[in-house]
């Protein structure tokens, strides 16, 4: 249990320091279900806001505090507590971390496929609260498709346990599902059982250059009607190739509008698969597509996407030195949609005079602009909220939806208002109040 001042401030927010957060009056590292039980229990006897907390990677406010909660920090509840080789499954804690989950099964020969930019920080836990996705999702699918049991703390102390062990079940409502993407606001995850799949075959990749970022959407858009199956399909803007490579050289086409990193894994059809996206990136005017000489090299363009984040923050920093910052937007529309959503970002971009970088999860529909801004400059402040909601709307008005992946938090509780409606909002109160009477579970978050 911290108390110390100086810790409890840095248990403050998320990566969203831009929404609102309090200072928690105290943070409390359990390590078994039944200290979480303990601290819930005095929590709804007190009527004391909780805050679930994991890495505190997110990117929408999720784990923000409020002044006076009490904060649960679930990263000490870090154990894989099962690999199952022969039922393919994996019972871990919530505080392990994504990419270890993924090197300890990787080791007897199976897979974990959900893996978000941040998967080396990430928590399963925060994970699951969120939906998170991944590079992988355009073949694998988001986390959802993998959690198929949960030990969930409610607010009352009480321990539930939803879901199962079994390859198929339906019993009784789907509780496990309903937990998945709550943000924290409806129990405590503190047990999480995942699907595993047997390792797949290595996978070729190819990166494809093109001088317009509107023809990478329309590459995609082949790549999608072609019935091809990639097992990542991502995209850069020149704005983040050139922060990339600022910010880690590793010789990136900067000069390109927008670069395509495309894989398959399809096994012996992967050759064939992989002329098939080359001459579908062909066939949208690319300006050369390149065929990733082995695993090594497959593996640095990965990493050049990860490194997105971290790479943009840095630009900022040094274009706005007094205080240079990035608000990260998530929107997902049909994929059909995807070059509108290209083209309408940048014309935004240009209305507004704001710089938005963009890269994405393409073969999903699913862009991250991320506009950036001088946080010591109230008016650019204000100028990129403007941008991210025009953004918002222009995704909601092609079919789409407020977050792909981030999740709601406190950055889009009015988008989801509007993407829900009055009848949807009302639903999702029903549910919190059923669960959590006293509104002391994460409140104030998603609606």
């Amino acid at each position: 249990m911290l108390t110390d001042p100086d810790l409890v401030m840095s248990y403050r927010h998320d990566e969203a320091d831009l929404v609102p957060y309090g200072t928690p009056s105290v943070v409390v590292r359990p390590r078994t279900t039944g200290q979480v039980s303990a601290v819930l229990r005095a929590a709804s006897r007190h009527r004391v806001p909780v805050i679930p907390q994991g890495a505190r990677s997110g990117l929408a406010g999720g784990a923000n505090a409020i002044e006076g909660a009490i904060v649960l920090s679930l990263t000490a509840m870090n154990e894989i507590v099962d690999i199952d080789t022969e039922n393919h499954i994996a019972v871990v804690q919530p505080g392990v971390v994504n990419a270890q989950l993924h090197r300890a099964v990787a080791e007897k020969g199976l897979y974990y496929p959900p893996d978000p930019g941040s998967w080396e920080q990430s928590t399963i836990g925060g994970n699951v609260s969120t939906d998170a996705g991944g590079m992988c999702c355009v073949k694998y699918g988001v986390t959802s498709e993998y959690v198929i049991g949960l030990e969930v703390v409610l607010a009352s102390g009480e321990v539930l346990h939803c879901g199962r062990r079994t390859a198929k079940g339906v019993a009784g409502y789907d509780l496990t599902s309903l937990f998945v993407g709550s943000e924290g606001t409806l129990g405590v995850i503190t047990e999480v059982t995942v699907r595993l799949r047997p390792a797949p075959e290595p996978a070729l990749t190819l990166v494809a250059v093109f001088d317009t970022f509107a023809a990478a959407g329309a590459a995609v858009s082949g790549i999608v009607r072609s019935g091809l199956q990639p097992s990542m399909l991502e995209v850069i803007d020149r704005v983040t190739l050139s922060a990339i490579e600022a910010y880690r050289p590793m010789d990136l086409p900067t000069t390109a509008a927008a670069l395509l990193i495309a894989a398959v894994d399809s096994g012996s059809r992967a050759p064939d698969d992989l002329a098939r996206l080359a001459a579908t990136c062909h066939e949208a005017r690319a300006a050369d597509v390149y065929v990733a000489s082995d695993a090594a090299e497959a593996d640095a363009l990965l990493a050049a996407r990860r490194l997105a984040h971290p790479a943009l923050e840095q630009f900022a920093a040094n274009l706005f030195p007094a205080g240079g910052g990035v608000m990260v937007d998530d929107v997902a529309v049909p994929r059909t949609r995807l070059v509108e959503l290209i083209e309408g970002i940048e014309r935004i971009s240009t209305e507004h005079g704001m710089v938005v970088a963009t890269v994405g999860h393409a073969g999903d529909g699913n862009l991250h602009p991320i506009i950036v801004i001088d946080r010591s400059d109230p008016v650019s402040i204000a100028q990129g909220q403007k941008v991210f909601d025009a953004i918002m709307s222009l995704g909601l008005s092609l079919g789409g939806t407020s977050t792909g992946e981030h999740g709601v938090g406190l950055l889009k509780r009015d988008w989801l208002a509007r993407e829900i409606g009055p009848t949807g909002l009302k639903a999702h109160r029903s549910i919190k109040a059923a669960l959590d009477p006293d509104n002391i579970l994460n409140p104030g978050k998603i609606f």
